[in-house]
């Protein structure tokens, strides 16, 4: 099968989206199919061609002159390595497969991740949409998306082809640690975890919070952690290229989110061992295996989300209990389950498009 991959860019910044678009496009190539990516560029460059995938440099940022360039460089693309599918990963590159598709014969797969974004009803227009969760799938048919053409395909990291967690140590935290891996956007609920952790630092003085990522959002999140009282526990540590590191040290993990479509760092959370304190939003609730694996707790309320701390600080029997819980069940938070489920979404699609030429 010759498959294209349309996203914005492949940089190495934390970017889920690029980072599930990656593993897909490098485990499909090592199953043996001709793997394209094309993108903005960025470090993945080396991995994806470690792993026998193509990357062809294709800009698709929104200026109308670039655009032009951007349709007239996709054309000459599609002609030359004749896909049978073309997956794209986010809106730009959905547009361009849609309103360029001519006469060509290849199968369109898109996937929603951000479905609470307005131009995520584009991701549509193709003829097979993969939702990140039931969440998802949910949303995008209140949107109108008809049901014949939405697949749910849960996401999963572990295996990644990313993963280089055994070339570095942990990091040393100062513990209990508490921590959140996130960009620093409002919706990841981060002043709600900074307010509830000043609650919580009162009665737990030894306790210390790790904030793991970078946002446009920061300079007030760190406006908000210097006027505490607890200020000196607040730790920013931006951006990581090895995240498990500071999972593997973590002993409570929170994704405060108040919109998630998934929670791609859960998975790894799950799989470093972390007690998880989460919110039961969108798609949240489906990574933790309903509340199996992880304490759910109500989106953009930080004294629910202290509650919820405090007891797993004051009972070490109880911290490990959820620490366990979280361990369970990790088999279908596998990127080769995701692969596979993809792979059967596509052979479908082009089975169907075969028989209606008949």
């Amino acid at each position: 099968m010759h498959i294209l991959h349309l996203l914005n860019h492949i940089q190495e910044i934390g970017n889920g989206i690029a980072n599930v678009a990656v593993d897909l496009a490098c485990l499909q190539a090592e199953a043996g199919h001709t793997v394209v990516v094309a993108s903005g560029g960025g470090e993945y460059d080396r991995l994806l061609t470690r792993y026998g995938v193509k990357h062809v440099l294709l800009d698709q940022r929104r200026q109308p002159l670039n655009l032009l360039r951007a349709a007239r460089q996709y054309q000459a693309l599609v002609q030359t390595i004749q896909p049978d599918i073309i997956h794209a990963h986010m809106m730009t590159g959905m547009v361009l497969a849609w309103a360029f598709r001519g006469k060509s014969r290849y199968g369109l797969v898109s996937t929603v991740h951000n479905e609470f974004q307005r131009s995520a009803i584009l991701m549509g227009l193709a003829d097979r949409v993969l939702a990140v969760s039931q969440s998802v799938a949910n949303s995008m048919a209140q949107k109108g998306i008809p049901q014949a053409k939405l697949r749910v395909v849960r996401n999963g990291t572990l295996g990644s082809p990313r993963d280089r967690l055994s070339e570095l140590p942990p990091v040393t935290l100062q513990r209990p640690a508490i921590a959140t891996l996130a960009g620093m956007y409002h919706r990841k609920g981060i002043a709600d975890l900074i307010t509830a952790f000043e609650r919580v630092a009162a009665e737990f003085p030894d306790t210390h919070l790790y904030l793991i990522g970078n946002g446009p959002d920061r300079p007030q999140f760190e406006t908000q952690a210097s006027a505490t009282a607890v200020a000196d526990r607040i730790h920013f540590e931006g951006y990581q290229a090895e995240p498990q590191r500071y999972l593997h040290a973590t002993d409570i993990f929170v994704l405060a989110s108040r919109q998630e479509p998934f929670g791609l760092v859960l998975s790894e959370a799950r799989e470093a061992g972390c007690a998880i304190v989460a919110s039961n939003v969108d798609g949240i609730p489906e990574a933790l295996d309903g509340g199996k694996a992880g304490l759910l707790v109500p989106p953009s309320d930080p004294t629910a989300l202290a509650d919820a701390i405090a007891p797993l600080l004051r009972d070490l029997e109880l911290l490990q209990a959820w620490k366990g819980r979280s361990h369970q069940n990790l088999a279908w938070l596998k990127v080769a389950r995701v692969h596979t489920e993809t792979l059967a979404v596509y052979e479908a699609l082009l089975s169907e498009r075969e028989g209606k030429k008949v």
